[in-house]
Formats: C-alpha cells, structure tokens, sequence
C-alpha cells in the first residue's frame, strides 16, 4: 500500500476530478475535493459524479472557486496537503470565444490563487495540475512533443493554459515547488462532459438527430480512456521520489484517429445510423492532435491500453444506463 497521504483535489466534481478522487480514496488516501458547481454545463451531472464517489470518512467536500484566493488559503491552512492535484478549469475550446473573461478568472487567476496557496504552505510537497494538448495549437511537427515551443496557440483556451505552464514555470524557479504539469488529450468516458464530441454525437445518434461534422469528417483526434488517464496521474501524485524542478508529459493514446472513423465507432455501439450533416473548420479548432509519449513512458511506465473500440462501448453503455434508455 502507498503511504497515506492528505490531497486537495480541484474541480473534483468535473469529469477527472470525479474519477481521480474515487481512485485516490480507493488507494487509501484522504481527499479534500474543491468544486464551485458551475452552470458552464447542468450541475446535475456534477451532484451525480460526487454522488458516485461514494461516502467516507476519508472525503470531504468544500463549494468554493479557486479564484477566490483568500478561501482557498485558509482551505490549505486548515487541511495542510501533502499533494495538490489541480484540475479546475474553465473548459472548451468554442465557449472560449464566446465568453473570454470567464477563462481569465478561472484558469488564469484560479492557477495563480493555487499557486499562491501552495507557495505558503509548509506542508505541499507536489502540485499536479491538468494543462491540455491544445497548447500545440496547429504545430505540423507530430507526434507533439513536450520540447515543443507551443507559442501559437488556435484558442484563447489554450492560451490560457499555456500561460498557466509559464505561470508553474516561474514558481518553481522562485519558490522552489515540485510540480507536474499534464497534458491531457482529449480525454473520454463515463460521466464524461455534455460538451464534447463523443457525448453530442451519442445522444444525437440515439435520438436519431443530425450531427455536425466539421471540415468533412477530416480531423484527427489522440483519444485517451479515462481509466489510463487516473491510472498514470495517480501514479505520478503517489510517486515518493519527487523530482525538483517543474516537468510537463503528454498524456496521450497515441493513435490519433480520424473523425469520421470516430463517428463509425459510436454508431455501431448505438446500434443506430449516424445522420451527419457537414461544416466548415470552426474558429479555434485544430487540425490534428498526437502525443509523444516518449517522456512519460519512460519515467512513469505510461502505455494507454483501451483503444476507442473498447472505450467508445463502455461509454455509451454508461450513457444508456445514466439516462435509463
């Protein structure tokens, strides 16, 4: 067994969160799991993923936004953790455009209210803390690279999280904190987010309503199962030999598969056609993603082992049995 240890979890009620918290507590650890249950998508599924967490004397759950910096310190006073694992976020690449100021106040000053809070600490050996792929933005040089200059970003999303690795950069260098920042991409799975291709096209495909299909199906996506996701970042929050400095890994499935193929996949788990209805590029959008995996392979063991014909299954039979069809 890992040794016990005390963990503050950021936007635990998120996708990941939910899923990192479940698997820390089930590793023996005692969680304080932050969420400000936002309405960016319906906070139903939020109560729901904490829900499913389950009761335990070793979880606790605290409503509050990680901008509000003197909150969060008097949060890190009281519970003194020895890891922080920081996934709060405003996400999406398309709501970015929509409504910028909410990504400034969540992923720019939230990253820097957590920063802060660990800086003062006496007891944070290690911050964790989600970045994205879509910090590559259009590069043409794959698989990506965590040597990558990622200086031209396609969003303000990724902007954003591209500065927050600069901001973890910095704070390392001034203050001395282990941090480690990952590089999710496109993440998918049961209790998934409204949000995000796989979920849209689920339930359109089941409700036997067009999809929209952005630049003819000709996208390239480095899907990653959930499960591969927690397994590795668990790894890396429990890893006792904590590394100076501040490193930064792709997490990644490193297959990118096209979108239409995609499309294919979660029709024949629906059992039903997919009626698609095509779109240019959207603002923001990229071209391709694809992960170097060679870096976490090698200091984490990382190999995903659910491949979208496996993973696309399991989330729609969650979705079916979620929304009891």
């Amino acid at each position: 067994m890992p040794e016990h240890m005390r963990i503050i979890v950021t936007g635990a009620a998120g996708f990941i969160g939910s899923h990192a918290v479940k698997a820390l507590l089930k590793s023996g650890h005692s969680v304080l799991a932050i969420d400000n249950l936002n309405d960016y998508y319906d906070s139903k599924l939020k109560n729901d993923r904490l829900e499913n967490i389950g009761k335990s004397n070793s979880f606790e759950f605290e409503k509050v936004d990680i901008s509000d910096h003197i909150k969060i310190n008097k949060l890190f006073d009281n519970y003194k953790p020895m890891r922080v694992l920081h996934l709060a976020a405003q996400a999406g690449v398309r709501f970015s455009i929509e409504n910028p100021f909410s990504y400034i106040e969540s992923n720019l000053k939230g990253h820097l209210s957590i920063l802060e809070a660990v800086r003062s600490s006496a007891s944070v050996q290690h911050l964790v803390y989600a970045s994205s792929s879509s910090v590559y933005g259009n590069d043409t040089d794959v698989p990506f690279s965590e040597n990558a200059r990622a200086d031209k970003p396609a969003s303000l999303y990724a902007a954003t999280k591209r500065a927050d690795e600069l901001m973890s950069e910095s704070y390392s260098s001034l203050y001395k904190i282990p941090q480690t920042g990952l590089r999710f991409f496109t993440v998918y799975g049961p209790w998934g987010r409204p949000d995000m291709a796989y979920w849209l096209f689920t339930k359109a495909i089941l409700e036997s309503k067009p999809i929209k299909v952005f630049n003819n199906g000709d996208l390239e996506r480095d899907f990653t199962y959930i499960d591969d996701v927690i397994e590795t970042t668990v790894k890396i929050i429990e890893d006792k030999k904590i590394r100076d400095g501040h490193r930064i890994y792709n997490i990644g499935g490193s297959r990118p598969r096209r979108l239409q193929e995609f499309i294919d996949l979660i029709a024949k788990a629906c059992a039903k056609p997919a009626i698609c209805q095509n779109f240019p590029m959207q603002p923001g959008d990229v071209y391709r993603t694809s992960a170097d995996l060679t870096k976490i392979s090698k200091d984490y063991d990382y190999q995903p082992r659910i491949d979208l014909e496996v993973g696309i299954p399991h989330f729609v039979d969650w979705y079916r049995e979620y929304f009891e069809l």
